[in-house]
């Protein structure tokens, strides 16, 4: 099976290609910051703004799995240049797609969000949703086989994004871990290699062609719950310090996930359970991995 991968050299991406890579013929195309000969998959440096670096890419490919689409054009302009056959496309789109503010959790079939919000955030899931159309779309003209995945919070190895590695750097070099007093919402993770294992059980599969799914972990977290796991997982004794949210951000702490309990959106993993198989790590062994991974990392700092 030749897979054309469209960024793949950080996280997510990273984390497919080394799975991948060992059974697939895999190509990524991406800026080149990383390279991904050591993962065993080749790579074609370029901007993907740019059309005619797609129109160098000659063959046929059984899918494209895009991680890297984030504004309104930038499917069509791959599909519009590619010389070659596609049979599936999978997209990387975003649990945040849904419309906010309805309650219970959010299954594939929610409508998605109409609304410009404000901020980066606001654009990111604008740009998603739009994107969720023009994937459609443009491999409805060529008939291309269409799959959307939606991750819910990313976590794990190799994770650049500063989240639950900022805190386990905390741990291994202050023993120090916070608990956020004010904090009431609520939030879902999906384990890295999970997501991944999910893209590989979506390729050329019947039961992923014009279907979207959520991915997201079993377990509904909370501030206090996610900090719980942390001091699980860790090795070290750590020194709970007790901080409001806006003393944490004065310093400098990322609060990332949702604070008040109207921010909180929900959402099912059934869907996916049911049709693909698909299965999570308990977020206390994905917790213990992760620990384990950037531990070695901080510690020798």
């Amino acid at each position: 099976m030749k897979i054309l991968v469209i960024g793949g050299s950080y996280f997510f991406g990273r984390v497919f290609v080394m799975l991948a890579a060992k059974e697939k013929d895999i190509t990524v195309v991406n800026r080149g910051t990383y390279s991904v000969a050591e993962l065993g998959a080749k790579q074609i440096r370029g901007d993907r703004k740019d059309a005619a670096l797609w129109k160098s890419i000659e063959g046929d490919y059984d899918c494209i799995v895009d991680f890297c689409a984030y504004e309104k054009g930038d499917i069509a302009r791959v599909l519009e240049n590619l010389p070659g056959r596609i049979r599936q496309y999978i997209f990387i789109s975003t649990v945040d797609v849904y419309e906010r503010g309805i309650s219970g959790l959010k299954g594939e079939e929610t409508s998605l969000e109409t609304r410009i919000l404000p901020g980066e955030a606001g654009a990111y899931i604008a740009g998603k949703v739009a994107l969720e159309r023009e994937v459609r779309e443009e491999c409805g003209k060529r008939d291309i086989d269409v799959t959307v995945l939606r991750p819910a919070i990313l976590y794990g190895p190799l994770n650049y994004a500063p989240r639950e590695s900022v805190y386990i750097r905390l741990l291994v070099q202050n023993h120090l871990l916070p608990r956020i007093t004010d904090a009431a919402g609520s939030f879902q993770f999906v384990y890295v290699k999970d997501a991944a294992e999910a893209i590989m059980k979506c390729l050329l599969n019947p039961e992923a062609y014009g279907q979207a799914y959520n991915l997201c972990g079993e377990e509904i977290l909370t501030y206090d719950g996610f900090f719980r796991e942390l001091r699980r997982a860790s090795d070290v004794e750590a020194q709970e310090i007790a901080l409001t949210a806006r003393e944490a951000e004065g310093q400098g702490l990322p609060l990332p996930f949702p604070l008040a309990a109207e921010e909180t959106e929900l959402y099912s993993n059934e869907k996916g359970k049911e049709r693909l198989g698909l299965h999570y790590t308990d977020i206390s062994e994905g917790m213990a991995r992760t620990y384990r991974a950037f531990r070695n990392v901080y510690a020798a700092d």
